[in-house]
């Protein structure tokens, strides 16, 4: 199958196949008893399909899918039973399956009329046929009445509960199809009759030409069932996210959409997604982030080593070289793996700029690392699956001037960004004397900034780390910008002493937030803290759990 596409308006152009009454006398000849289905890959390389209403849904992707069908499945859309059995008849038969209801007429005749229908295999009440040039041969929903009238070799298959229909319809094998059934809601199996129907037996019907490059992305909401049946049933792949709306954050799925001529979304949720098409561009891209997908929370928790490559006065990154402090991380990372239920990610955090007590040159109070001094252990890092977070100190600069400097590292995917306002001098203040602040409309400058390069290189979400102790360092914090899906925009805890005052500058920076979407970090002093503590007390308590814990 191919990826599904989204494009700002749906598109749903049968493409591909340009004659298929062609097709079907080309398929036909030597074979006069059968009748032909005929698939068609959708015109755009991306297609979303975004209706809410079943019924619509279903009409939409047997649209988007095929050119022709003279026959079809139709089941009733208030009816599960009647659903995954007609699917399941569906994908064994090679057509689109269709759902009714009682004011289904309208939607469904003009399409039974494109497809060139001549008989509708109706499983259960399945109302909405209505009056056209077709035959309706109504079978009851057991898979025996099924079985007799299509000839398929229907296997016997567990029932299926509620929330993983649309996945079962999605693992049908059109070569050996089951025959699906809910689960009671008492818990039980539903009726699974033998019984062979009395209705005469279908026409022959020939497959059409699997759709091999086309790929069919749903979320697995349950307007999308019918559609995800007629996607099998044209041979199409499809992938079911599991209810994740934002197809970066499936590690699978990005790295399958990479290359596929055809995607089609299917389903209102995706549809709705904010930035839906940036967003698959991105994963098209196959880009991975250390510990796999495109976005960084939730799913993983990182460990870092924090400080200045060759330098062990400000941390322990530089107490040894470049491949010391890569197993030293790697080695950190693996005491929390047993502690968590979610992948340990190492990382570096790299102080690019460092608060300086002279002016320096520049006036800037603040002595900017070199990018290409940088660059060996920024590489080798991503090379080696750490994280990398550039960290600036500004001094009297600010810190979009100083973040712009590092712009061809930040276009790395695994690199990130921290903001440390400690060192973030006004006019007149030296380091040491004052401790510093930055005011939220340059923070959110910077982060509009980053998100902006990530977007434009198609890059995976960035981390954003805002360093703070105290209240006072980032005024009107609740202004703080979250609305870019670009980024990971997280509050780093840095206070150091004894563990009551860190836990209550923890539990006060918690409280000035109301904002649910921040990620959270929180670190560890060697040296400072009385006394630092192990993993294992870092993960009892420190609550609620951070995604990011740094030693320095």
């Amino acid at each position: 199958m191919r990826p599904i596409a989204v494009l700002a308006t749906l598109v749903l152009l049968a493409g591909c196949t340009s004659d298929p009454d062609a097709a079907a006398q080309e398929a036909t000849a030597g074979d006069v008893d059968a009748v032909v289905a005929v698939t068609a890959a959708p015109a755009s390389p991306r297609t979303v399909i975004a209706d809410v209403d079943p019924v619509a849904a279903s009409v939409s992707a047997s649209r988007a899918l095929f050119a022709r069908s003279p026959v079809v499945v139709l089941a009733d859309a208030a009816d599960p039973a009647a659903g995954l059995l007609g699917a399941s008849a569906a994908v064994g038969l090679g057509v689109p399956l269709l759902l009714g209801g009682e004011a289904a007429g309208g939607v469904l005749a003009p399409e039974l009329d494109r497809l060139g229908v001549t008989t509708v295999l109706a499983v259960g009440d399945a109302p909405g046929a209505g009056e056209g040039g077709w035959e309706v041969r109504a079978v009851p929903a057991e898979p025996g009445a099924v079985a007799a009238v299509t000839g398929l070799d229907l296997a016997t298959a567990d029932p299926v509960a509620e929330d993983a229909r649309v996945a079962a319809v999605a693992a049908l094998d059109p070569a050996a199809p089951t025959a699906l059934r809910p689960v009671g809601a008492d818990g039980t199996a539903g009726p699974a009759s033998s019984s062979s129907g009395d209705g005469a037996a279908l026409p022959e019907v020939q497959r059409g030409e699997p759709l091999a490059g086309t790929l069919v992305v749903t979320s697995g909401s349950p307007e999308t069932l019918a559609g995800v049946a007629s996607a099998r049933a044209a041979g199409a792949e499809v992938r079911v996210t599991g209810g994740v709306t934002d197809p970066r954050a499936s590690a699978e799925l990005v790295q399958r959409l990479g290359g596929v001529p055809s995607v089609v979304v299917l389903g209102a949720d995706l549809a709705a997604e904010p930035g839906l098409d940036w967003k698959l561009d991105t994963a098209a891209t196959g880009t991975q982030l250390p510990g796999g997908g495109q976005v960084l929370f939730p799913g993983r928790m990182m460990v870092a080593l924090y400080g200045v490559p060759g330098s062990g006065a400000l941390g322990l990154l530089g107490e040894q070289d470049l491949p010391a402090a890569i197993r030293r991380a790697q080695d950190m990372a693996g005491r929390y793996e047993p502690l968590v239920d979610t992948t340990v990610v190492p990382a570096f955090e790299i102080i690019a700029t460092v608060a300086s007590a002279s002016a320096g040159p520049d006036g800037n109070y603040s002595t900017e690392s070199d990018v290409e001094a940088l660059r060996p252990w920024v590489e080798a890092a991503g090379q080696a699956g750490l994280y990398v977070v550039l960290d600036l100190q500004p001094g009297r600069t600010d810190f979009l001037t100083q973040a712009q400097l590092y712009r061809p590292l930040l276009e790395l995917p695994h690199v990130g960004l921290a903001l440390d306002p400690e060192w973030r001098l006004r006019p007149g203040e030296v380091h040491l004397t004052q401790i510093g602040q930055v005011a939220v409309d340059e923070v959110n400058a910077v982060a509009g900034w980053l998100a902006d390069l990530t977007r434009e290189r198609r890059l995976p979400q960035k981390l954003l780390v805002l360093h703070q102790f105290q209240v006072r360092m980032v005024p009107d914090r609740d202004r703080l910008d979250l609305s870019r899906d670009e980024l990971a925009v997280m509050v780093h805890a840095d206070g150091q002493g004894g563990q009551a005052a860190k836990q209550d500058t923890w539990r006060v920076l918690h409280q000035q937030a109301d904002q649910p979407e921040l990620a959270w970090g929180w670190k560890n002093f060697t040296d400072e803290d009385v006394p630092m503590l192990t993993p294992e007390e870092t993960m009892a308590q420190v609550q609620p759990t951070p995604q990011l814990i740094t030693y320095q």
